[in-house]
Formats: C-alpha cells, sequence, structure tokens
C-alpha cells in the first residue's frame, strides 16, 4: 500500500512537471526565485507554464525539539487578475509533497501529502521583486493520514 502510494505521488509531480511551457500573461513575469517564510521557511522558484499558470517549487525545513523534516512541494497555481489592481493577482491550485519526516527519538519515515493553493500575488512595477501571500493545507497521506489545516507563507522573489 506505502509503494503504491509513493508512485502515485511521484507520477503526479513528474506530470506536473511535463506540463507544455509557453508565455503566461496572467502574471508580469515569467520566472521568480527567492524565499517563502511561515510555519516553515524555505526556497520557492515559480516558471510559467500555459497561458495564466505556474508551477511553483517550494523546498523547506522545520526543525523544533521534537520533529525534523525536509519537504519538496509542486504546486500547479492558475493566475487570475484583479480588475482595478495593478499588478495583483489571485491564483489557486493543488499540487502534492514528499520530504522525510523525523520524530525525535524515533525512526524517521517518508512524508507524503496532497496540496491546496490559494493566494494573492503582486508584481511590482518596473522592479524585478514579486511579493505573494498564501495558504496551502495539506492532506497527510504518510507517516499517519491527517489533514492539516494549511500554512499560511509570505514568499519574496527576484523576477527574471
Amino acid at each position: 500500500m506505502f509503494m503504491k502510494k509513493l508512485l502515485l505521488t511521484i507520477f503526479g509531480c513528474v506530470a506536473l512537471l511535463t506540463i507544455g511551457a509557453t508565455n503566461v500573461n496572467a502574471q508580469n513575469y515569467k520566472n521568480a526565485i527567492g524565499g517563502r517564510f511561515g510555519n516553515a521557511n524555505g526556497i520557492t522558484f515559480k516558471t510559467g507554464l500555459n497561458k495564466g499558470a505556474m508551477l511553483e517549487l517550494v523546498g523547506n525545513f522545520r526543525s523544533t525539539k521534537g520533529i525534523d523534516y525536509l519537504r519538496l512541494t509542486g504546486l500547479y497555481e492558475v493566475y487570475n487578475p484583479i480588475n482595478g489592481a495593478a499588478g495583483l493577482t489571485w491564483y489557486y491550485g493543488g499540487g502534492g509533497t514528499i520530504g522525510s519526516y523525523k520524530v525525535k527519538e524515533l525512526d524517521g519515515d517518508v512524508y507524503l501529502g496532497l496540496n491546496g493553493v490559494l493566494g494573492l500575488d503582486y508584481k511590482f512595477k518596473g522592479a524585478p521583486i514579486n511579493l505573494s501571500l498564501d495558504w496551502i493545507p495539506t492532506l497527510q497521506l504518510t507517516p499517519d493520514a491527517s489533514f492539516y489545516s494549511g500554512d499560511v507563507g509570505l514568499g519574496v522573489r527576484f523576477t527574471f
């Protein structure tokens, strides 16, 4: 059962990565790289896919007194402009997470999850800077099935 979940998650991530890349019109940039700051800090990279959509990859980590983890999340995001607010868009989408999860004093395990995303994205006119504020709830598949109501994070990126 575990192997089936792992293979389905890997297949889903590969499917997201193989979507053809074309120009993106809903955003004012093609690529962006920077940091995501929230419950789990990390590195974020966005790249334009088809018209009005982007792929975001988030690598994050967290270490507390009881839990350590390292995760890679892939999200397919659909962007929509907000009328009357130049440079501001809202987006929604979904994806998956794979990573390593370790509870102190116990053996580590593979972390798999399905994610949703809902957020706001702002590109400064005339400057290569992008800000986003988003919410990413997670349906955790392993090591224990559960629902996590989400992480709110602030993304600060350099666009190119």
